[in-house]
């Protein structure tokens, strides 16, 4: 293909880059430092998808991501891996895209990339989507949580607003009744950007959800203000206390978050910060935690939440013996 047709699958195919500001969202600015972060994190994501639909091949392409600034390098990936699965679906493209993404540099950042084959999924029709079934079956439920962030991101008021649970999706390859469980942790994720990063408004919109939806929430929101971060100590403590009982889903995420960047060798100083304010660990301690509990051996369809309830009791516990 042409750099001339590459340019143009590029500009057709790449969502505009004001789809990712707060203004246009309407979501809560807390001050211009957290808009710009948020906004950056927006337009790395862009800039990764563009890269995937753009680029004649997957050296080139990991080439372009390796020139994102580590704090947002991870969002690239996202972007990428999402770019990579709506290129795949287009017949003549050779469907290989995403699958020598993961298999390359996009290893490290697989965490990331399954975000964002969630995002393709929103977008594509159903027999477009890619083989989930050939997917790590552990941690495909973070497909989901990528769903879920795709549709609170962009319709907030459905989703956020009115706490619409998710309906008519279908997901063959794990338990039935867990989807919504998924779909929820990535809305958590997307209330840290509805609320701009201000832990207050992040509390207040997800005490508006059902009881049992909590949980999740808080796990996403715990996830997102660790890995995109945006917010102080003081505002970090106050988002643990307003976690209340759902404060140990709340460490789950955060300890998700320094996992997904130790492994992809991006941690920053903003995410020590997070890391060791809300669980009292470094983000290496914390990642490891996540290594040491991850089921060994062929996973089952609940091996995943059961994964995560053994992070969150190791990460509340150690906590707990450290500030006595």
């Amino acid at each position: 293909m042409s750099a001339l047709l590459r340019a143009l699958r590029r500009r057709i195919l790449t969502p505009s880059i004001s789809e990712t500001s707060l203004d246009k969202r309407g979501f809560h600015r807390k001050s211009p430092e957290a808009q710009e972060l948020l906004e950056t994190v927006g337009r790395s994501f862009l800039e990764g998808y563009g890269h995937a639909v753009g680029t004649r091949t997957v050296a080139e392409l990991e080439h372009c991501l390796a020139g994102v600034p580590e704090r947002f390098r991870g969002f690239a990936y996202e972007g990428a891996a999402m770019g990579a699965t709506v290129l795949d679906a287009i017949p003549g493209t050779g469907g290989r895209r995403l699958a020598a993404l993961l298999s390359g540099q996009g290893r490290h950042h697989v965490y990331m990339a399954y975000v964002g084959i969630g995002w393709a999924l929103a977008r594509l029709p159903r027999p477009l989507w890619p083989d989930i079934g050939r997917t790590d079956p552990l941690i495909r439920w973070l497909i989901l949580d990528g769903y879920g962030f795709h549709q609170a991101y962009f319709h907030t008021d459905r989703y956020v607003r009115d706490q619409r649970p998710s309906t008519g999706l279908g997901w063959p390859w794990g338990p039935a009744g867990y989807l919504q469980n998924a779909v929820d942790q990535g809305i958590g994720r997307a209330v840290w950007f509805v609320a701009g990063t201000d832990p207050d408004l992040a509390a207040t919109l997800i005490e508006k959800f059902p009881h049992q939806r909590r949980p999740d929430l808080f796990s996403g929101t715990g996830l997102a203000a660790a890995y995109a971060c945006g917010a102080r100590a003081d505002e970090l403590e106050q988002l643990a206390h307003r976690a209340g009982p759902y404060r140990p889903q709340l460490l789950q995420g955060v300890a998700f978050a320094a996992e997904a960047r130790e492994l992809a060798g991006l941690t920053v100083e903003q995410n020590r910060l997070a890391v060791r304010t809300l669980t009292g660990l470094e983000p290496k301690e914390a990642a490891l935690v996540c290594r040491r509990t991850r089921p060994q051996g062929p996973a089952t369809g609940d091996d995943y939440e059961r994964w995560r309830r053994a992070i969150a009791d190791e990460i509340t516990s150690r906590g707990e013996r450290q500030n006595p």
